[in-house]
């Protein structure tokens, strides 16, 4: 199954009210990010253990480590959880910017270091979103 279908699968997958949120969510981070490289990470380890949400991740970039290994990954996730929906901004240095910068702004949602999480999408502000967004694809960027 390629990337493209493992999505749909995911999303097919959750209930209505979640596919719905989540299906737009998608579209606009396409839309935000067309020729970015496409992930899906089901959440499980090498084990097939699941210790995380299934995501869908857009984008790529380099991190790197203090050991000085590295690794590909995406630059913005998006994952459903109980109690909502997650928006992963990754490779932020500064991890008090989006909560200074788009907490306010954002809507009914929880800004932390690298994630915005809201219950549905109509809680927020798209229009936000695609700054915090656009401002994580500015970030790493630059630095991968």
């Amino acid at each position: 199954m390629d990337t493209h279908e493992q999505i749909k699968t995911y999303i097919d997958g959750l209930n209505e009210a979640k596919r719905s949120d989540m299906r737009q969510l998608h579209q606009f981070m396409l839309e935000i990010i067309p020729n970015g490289k496409l992930w899906f990470l089901d959440g499980k380890d090498e084990k097939g253990k699941v210790i995380a949400n299934p995501s869908i991740g857009y984008g790529e970039f380099i991190i790197n480590y203090k050991s000085g290994s590295s690794k590909a990954f995406y630059q913005i996730g998006i994952s459903s959880n109980s109690t909502g929906i997650s928006v992963y901004i990754m490779g932020l240095t500064d991890k008090k910017y989006l909560s200074q910068f788009f907490k306010e702004t954002i809507g009914k949602a929880t800004v932390t270091g690298y994630c915005i999480k809201f219950k549905t999408i109509s809680d927020i502000h798209l229009n936000t979103l695609k700054e915090a967004v656009a401002y994580g694809l500015q970030q790493t960027t630059s630095h991968s």
